[in-house]
């Protein structure tokens, strides 16, 4: 059993504790509270019982990042380790990250010793469909062992990068009208497939089973509503173009990057798009960037919007996603807002909110205990916590 206790704990639930207790058992919460005498009885039934101290400490669930590309791009390595992209086909939904994950890779120790315990990784936007997305633990000894859920979405580009990777190679999609056509051609192939499938399983005797199509088939939980289509999209125009595009073919969505969400904030409110919002550390080294700010997320939130934040790792390493928060709410997010982004909304957006995002009873044991409030720069991660065991202590990695 794992005990912590006398923290000031930030739910993400709705409830702050000034000093609070949280129990887990066997990688779940089993108690989140201010009851003294509740912990006291697990501490005299379980002798052995981890207990940690958190007094004058803000306790907070797992960070989650629910979009970066961690261990799909190896650090420090180069070709040899960007497993990211397939850029030889437009069209690549069969795609799975867990695949091309290198989970020995350094930046998930940088994660942990960060306080991110969840990552949302997968394949970037060199093609129109580029794979499917897994939601990962930063800790464990193999992918199978860290992973929460996959797939939790399908990654789908808008704009200026398939138009870039597939003009070089004189072929579809070198416009927009291009782009939009192939993922329409795409769900409408996929469409018919269920169809087809559907009609099979209906009438055996009279109807035939359609040919195996390994990519249609990693459509079909697109178009059954399971998982969204997590839309790269930073200008306002590719925007509303996967806006449009989800509502023809009534599957969910996700907007990633939004960079220019700012400027359509009433469109996007009115038809109640979720946003992951980001990197915004970055340059504007594109023309689609041209009118990135950091007052994005502020502005998309304070509209009603639900919006998560992204690193984008490598874009941003992973480390800074905290940072990214902080730098949102100085320049106008709300601050509750501004940790939901990087909790609970993060954990809802992608799907996994049943496991992660915030301290309650029955989710999974992660947390981070800080020495000071997440969003000051001087603070440290002093813990971290994954399934209920300790995975980072910052006094034993003084050292490092």
């Amino acid at each position: 059993m794992l005990i912590v206790k006398n923290g000031k704990v930030l739910t993400m639930a709705g409830i702050t504790l000034d000093k609070g207790y949280i129990a887990a058992e066997k990688g779940k919460i089993v108690y989140v509270g201010n009851d003294a005498d509740i912990i006291n009885k697990y501490i005299n039934e379980n002798k052995t019982a981890c207990i940690i101290d958190a007094e004058g400490k803000y306790v907070l669930p797992g960070l989650v990042d629910a979009h970066c590309h961690i261990g799909l791009w190896e650090d420090a390595v180069g070709f040899e380790g960007e497993d990211g992209n397939e850029m030889t086909d437009p069209v690549t939904p069969h795609l799975r990250a867990i695949d091309g994950i290198y989970h020995n890779d350094r930046s998930f120790t940088e994660a942990r010793e960060s306080g991110v315990t969840t990552v949302v990784t997968g394949p970037g936007s060199s093609n129109v469909i580029g794979g499917q997305f897994a939601a990962l633990k930063t800790y464990g000894k193999r992918i199978e062992e860290m992973l929460i859920k996959e797939p939790v979405a399908m990654k789908v580009a808008f704009g200026e990068n398939p138009k870039f990777v597939y003009n070089e190679k004189k072929q579809m999609p070198t416009t927009r009208m291009s782009t939009a056509a192939i993922l329409r051609e795409s769900l409408m192939k996929a469409k018919e497939y269920k169809m087809l499938l559907d009609d099979y399983e209906k009438d055996r005797e009279n109807c035939d089973k359609p040919e195996y199509d390994m990519k249609l088939e990693a459509l079909l939980p697109v178009i059954e509503g399971k998982i969204p289509l997590k839309a790269h999209a930073h200008r306002a125009d590719d925007i509303l173009t996967a806006i449009r595009i989800a509502k023809e073919f009534n599957v969910r969505l996700t907007i990633e990057h939004c960079t220019e969400g700012h400027l359509i904030k009433d469109i996007l409110a009115e038809e109640g798009v979720s946003v992951i919002a980001g990197p915004s550390l970055t340059d504007r080294s594109k023309v689609e960037l041209r009118n990135q700010t950091i007052k994005n997320p502020g502005i998309l939130s304070n509209m009603g919007i639900k919006v998560a934040i992204m690193t984008d790792h490598p874009c941003i390493p992973i480390q800074y996603l905290s940072l990214c928060a902080a730098l949102s709410m100085k320049e106008g997010m709300n601050e509750e807002d501004a940790l939901k982004a990087i909790t609970i909304n993060a954990a809802e957006l992608t799907g996994i909110s049943d496991r992660v995002g915030s301290i309650e009873v029955g989710k999974d044991a992660d947390l981070v205990i800080f020495d000071g409030h997440p969003f000051e720069l001087r603070t440290n991660v002093v813990t971290t916590i994954i399934n209920g065991n300790i995975v980072y202590e910052r006094e034993k990695n003084a050292d490092v």
